[in-house]
């Protein structure tokens, strides 16, 4: 019988190869993705078709219930999704205070009933910069609370922390994954908005692999 583990599927380009990675690596593979009221929500229906054609296991969990205490953040709130790169200050408007811990918890519940031993998420070093619940630090001690807050304990696996975008897009294309099978864009407009700094992420490492990006761009 293979080994059951959960993955914070959001429908992105990291989390999109950790869900294969994970299946490819002989994981009987739950996927859990959580709309928290996110501006970018056409994610999730990427991730659900995603799911529907790998015959994977799938919930999409609406917690929208929480986004007023979380909407000082330009993702969830009424301010604009800034432009321009990760690692301009304005970009601090698009953290979403305490997100990863909030979707973690309720990830290793979730394993817990399963009887999962794992929780995989997709953080890597091209969040470090903005996003504190992304880093490493942040990780191990999410860690450390997973593997003794239930009666079973949960290891939380990042299997990019260390690796950047490019690196992670990489490892996808050696896979043979089709990356038009992800959204990215922090609007969830019709076509990506080429502008706002996940973005600006994903186009510098489709250049850095000499790769075209699937998928169409208002600019």
């Amino acid at each position: 019988m293979s080994e059951k583990a959960v993955v914070v599927y959001s429908g992105g380009m990291d989390s999109f190869t950790v869900l294969n990675a994970a299946i490819q690596n002989g994981l009987d593979v739950y996927a859990l993705s959580f709309n928290y009221g996110q501006k970018h929500s056409k994610e999730l229906e990427v991730a659900a078709r995603v799911c529907r054609e790998l015959g994977v296991s799938h919930k999409i969990v609406d917690i929208t219930a929480i986004n007023s205490l979380m909407a000082n953040s330009s993702l969830t709130g009424d301010a604009e999704i800034p432009e321009g790169h990760y690692e301009d200050d304005n970009m601090k408007s698009t953290v979403v205070p305490n997100r990863n811990m909030v979707l973690l918890s309720m990830a290793i519940a979730y394993a817990v009933s399963l009887e999962a031993g794992k929780v995989y998420y997709g953080a890597h070093s091209g969040d470090h910069h903005i996003y504190p619940d992304c880093r490493p630090e942040f990780v191990e001690a999410m860690n450390a609370v997973s593997k003794i807050a239930n009666y079973q304990s949960v290891e939380i696996v990042t299997p990019f922390l260390h690796s950047s975008k490019g690196e992670i897009l990489k490892t996808g294309l050696k896979m043979d994954l089709d990356y038009a099978n992800t959204w990215t864009c922090y609007n969830g407009r019709e076509k990506s908005c080429g502008k706002c700094g996940a973005c600006y992420e994903r186009l510098e490492a489709f250049a850095e692999q000499g790769k075209t990006d699937p998928l169409d761009y208002e600019v």
